[in-house]
């Protein structure tokens, strides 16, 4: 049987999870970025695996989240398993904070409309929050919803066990060679942010900036992801915290706005006051890839061997072992095939 060449644009959590799922099944793959594998949006995301905060309406992709939350155990054992190294992953649940009875009610009317979507989620009185996250200021706090699937993973983690099983594959890897144009054949657009530039007249790709903040504390100092409006607050098993963030449409534009930084604390620090008494012990910012439709492009370029896989915003890691089935078996099946989704170019 042949088996197609696929060139892959973009090396980013998406690309690469692509051409791992391509080489396992017998393709040789070529990735090229114009940086190093995973130094823009993998390298600077959170990576809070959390449907239960980012979703508040019934969509496709609404879904396909949830399932792709659930497969993020097998995904990360496997290549655990193939790469020979550890990845954090944790099922630490989070907690939605309400601070008046208005944000109680909105929240509970979120979480009835999730349920039909298959994300659980519980009340809690704010007796129970304190129980949960001793740290937690309650001052003002009328109650939360506990969402227990909700999870993080270390995306440095999943970028260095991908670059290993790349390398151990074969794929050939292309660092700082920035993608002009696609050659012909099989080619699979995932440069993020950058994705309409290689292509003109697709649905355009635009960075929306995020500042995040980090604190070394002990493991376990926040058992749960914390979540109030624009702002969360998550533990990587290390002790690391990491608090976010902000939405910025400035354009490629990666600087550390030192402003920024002390808003993020303060609001850190409404939460977990005696935990962050001091400045952070760091901070970053990072370029999330948004479309104008608010829900990624993935699948086949129609009348084309292209195929799209970009746009995911602020849930690119959550997404990546779905999108990456989703554009590894349209190309296994059939490049010719119709596209995967209807979430494509129009």
């Amino acid at each position: 049987m042949h088996y197609p060449d696929v060139f892959i644009a973009g090396g980013g959590i998406i690309g690469c999870s692509i051409a791992w799922r391509l080489s396992q099944q017998g393709c040789r793959v070529t990735i090229a970025d114009a940086g190093r594998l995973g130094g823009e949006a993998s390298w600077a995301g959170a990576g809070m695996l959390a449907p239960g905060g980012e979703i508040d309406r019934d969509s496709v992709w609404a879904r396909l989240s949830v399932e792709s939350l659930k497969a993020y155990p097998a995904f990360v054992a496997e290549l655990e398993d193939e790469s020979g190294l550890s990845i954090d992953l944790r099922r630490s649940g989070a907690l939605e904070l309400a601070y008046n009875e208005h944000e109680l009610r909105e929240v509970t009317r979120k979480a009835v409309d999730q349920l039909t979507l298959g994300i659980p989620s519980e009340p809690l009185h704010p007796v129970s929050v304190a129980a949960m996250v001793p740290e937690l200021s309650l001052a003002g706090l009328a109650g939360a919803r506990y969402y227990p699937d909700d999870s993080i993973v270390d995306p440095r983690d999943i970028m260095a066990a991908l670059k290993a099983v790349l390398q151990r594959r074969g794929v050939e890897i292309r660092e700082r060679q920035p993608v002009e144009r696609l050659p012909s054949g099989v080619t699979v657009l995932a440069a993020g942010a950058w994705s309409s530039t290689i292509i003109p007249g697709i649905p355009a790709a635009f960075p929306v900036k995020g500042h995040l903040i980090g604190y070394d504390l002990h493991p376990g100092a926040v058992p749960t992801i914390l979540r109030h409006g624009h702002t969360y607050i998550l533990e990587r098993s290390s002790g690391f915290t990491i608090a976010g963030s902000t939405t910025e449409r400035v354009g490629f534009d990666r600087s550390i706005d030192p402003r920024i930084v002390a808003r993020l604390h303060d609001r850190a620090r409404r939460y977990l006051p005696q935990l962050l008494r001091a400045s952070p012990d760091a901070s970053w910012a990072g370029l999330r890839p948004g479309v104008a439709s608010d829900e990624p492009k993935v699948g086949r370029l129609p009348d084309s061997d292209i195929w799209l896989a970009y746009g995911h915003y602020r849930n690119g890691i959550l997404l990546t072992p779905v999108t990456a089935q989703m554009i590894t078996s349209g190309i296994m099946t059939d490049s010719k095939t119709p596209p995967l989704h209807p979430a494509t170019p129009n």
